[in-house]
């Protein structure tokens, strides 16, 4: 675990493999399609272009260089009850060794 990498850094390839990693997740588990890849693509692309911002942010893990893992805290429309997590996923070969953890953090 100690050579995972958490950013902030929006680098490019980081919000493409987030929506992929929610697309094959949600296809295998649930038989979501194309329209549900449209959709989270969509809307990681409306939320990443209104950063930088204080109450918002999009965190990924990295292992070797790759990214596997991400998650986000959109903060635009923040009650008294707090932002809201979005977008929280792990590549399937990253469960269960505490990336998710460290991303929670």
């Amino acid at each position: 675990m100690s050579n995972i990498e958490i950013s902030v850094e929006l680098v490019p390839g980081v919000l493409g493999r987030l929506v992929e990693m929610h697309a094959l997740y949600y296809a295998r588990e649930w038989g979501f399609g194309p329209f549900f890849e449209s959709k989270v693509a969509r809307e990681v692309g409306e939320f990443a272009s209104s950063l930088p911002r204080a109450d918002s942010q999009i965190w990924h893990a990295r292992k070797d260089g790759r990214i596997i893992g991400a998650i986000a805290i959109d903060g635009r429309n923040a009650s008294a009850a707090g932002a809201h997590l979005r977008w929280f996923i792990l590549d399937d070969a990253a469960r269960g060794g505490g990336s998710g953890a460290r991303l929670l953090d």
